[in-house]
């Protein structure tokens, strides 16, 4: 009696083991095609994470929970053709100054001493000093030419003091071109000596932040040396290229390659080609806030000379299923794959194809199929599952 009874409690237990294992591996996720992406794999693990054989993982509900998982059923929509192109920061000519050296000297510091990067300044304000340094034999020559026009004034002199004396027996032109002849040599001497200690302020041409500086106290700078770059933040231009000269006429809307905080406005695309490539030009704007973040940062997160990548929308379109970008993760074969929720506890790895949409979502155009449930929060952690 004993042992019917044990083996019914074996026999019981077996056949919900089957059960459980059956409710786990549920079907329902399925390709691009219809076909079932569920494959038998190894037994479930009741205790924590298993990668199976099939490359799909079991994540119990309770690690689910911990891991903030978020999935999606996906739909098909039509979107815009993107294209992603390089580029890089580029300052508004119209918001943005050069500081450079008129003349070949050394630097000496401006009333506020020198401007700092990322100091605001405003226009016509003295960023400092450059002091003339004439070379030896320059030096020598304008020295030579002041002692000649010393010893020529003190003969001038003279000539003008012998001739007031005979005031009223010489002509009175005659003493008034003396008189000349001593002030312009007295002139030609003063010019020639601030010549040679000149110092020329250098201002800034307009107002805003100060990009580079690259002066010290005693520094000696060549004439056209570039000793400041002023730019205006909140001016900044966005310059791409592309080997496509049709492109600047079907451009819908462009973005920053993760910069979801930055929109971009075209300006329009250059009439000749530089090195092959035509240049395009876009105004970045900081994007509105969205409903969840209603504060904005008031400087748009780039920097003068920063390479970026501009996503562009072009106005031809294309079916996909659009998703945040977060859902995209790298397999160990580095293809880019989504992972789809098969039953409460499983989840598949789905090798797709996509493009980039915006900032912050992706397209993707192969690979999926509709009604799927895709993991669009938490994907990357499922990906580190061994």
């Amino acid at each position: 009696m004993h042992n019917n009874a044990l083996r019914w409690a074996l026999a019981l237990g077996f056949v919900a083991f089957i059960a459980a294992g059956s409710a786990w591996a549920a079907p329902g996720a399925h390709g691009p095609d219809g076909e079932h992406l569920d494959a038998p794999g190894a037994a479930a693990r009741a205790d924590g994470l298993l990668r199976l054989p099939d490359g799909s993982v079991q994540v119990p509900m309770a690690s689910q929970r911990l891991m903030g998982f978020r999935t999606v059923l996906a739909q098909a929509a039509q979107v815009p053709q993107t294209t992603e192109l390089p580029g890089r920061v580029v300052q508004d000519p119209n918001a943005g100054a050069r500081v450079q050296s008129p003349l070949t000297g050394q630097i000496e510091a401006g009333p506020r001493g020198f401007a700092l990067p990322g100091q605001r300044v405003r226009a016509g304000e003295v960023l400092a000093y450059v002091r003339h340094l004439p070379d030896p034999l320059a030096g020598a020559s304008l020295q030579a030419q002041l002692a000649e026009l010393r010893a020529a004034q003190t003969v001038a002199e003279q000539r003008w003091q012998r001739l007031s004396s005979l005031e009223g027996s010489v002509p009175r032109r005659e003493i008034e071109a003396a008189q000349a002849e001593v002030y312009s040599l007295q002139a030609r001497q003063q010019a020639l000596s601030a010549g040679q200690r000149a110092r020329v302020a250098l201002r800034a041409p307009v107002g805003g932040v100060i990009a580079r500086a690259e002066v010290l106290a005693g520094q000696v700078v060549e004439g056209r040396e570039v000793l400041f770059e002023i730019v205006d933040p909140a001016r900044l231009l966005v310059e791409a290229s592309t080997a496509d000269v049709a492109l600047g006429q079907r451009i819908a809307a462009a973005t920053l390659a993760g910069m979801p905080g930055v929109r971009l406005e075209p300006l329009g695309s250059g009439a000749a080609l530089r090195d092959g490539l035509l240049p395009l030009l876009f105004r970045a704007r900081q994007s509105p806030p969205s409903a969840g973040n209603a504060t904005a940062t008031a400087q748009l997160p780039l920097a003068l000379g920063q390479p970026v990548t501009v996503i562009v929308q072009r106005t031809d379109t294309l079916q996909g299923f659009v998703l945040p970008a977060e859902a995209i993760v790298r397999n160990p074969a580095n293809q880019p794959v989504l992972w789809i929720k098969s039953g409460a506890e499983r989840y598949i790895p789905q090798p797709v194809q996509f493009r980039a949409l915006d900032a912050s979502t992706v397209v993707v155009h192969a690979g999926l199929g509709a009604d799927n449930r895709v993991v669009v929060r938490g994907a990357a952690l499922l990906a580190q599952i061994r």
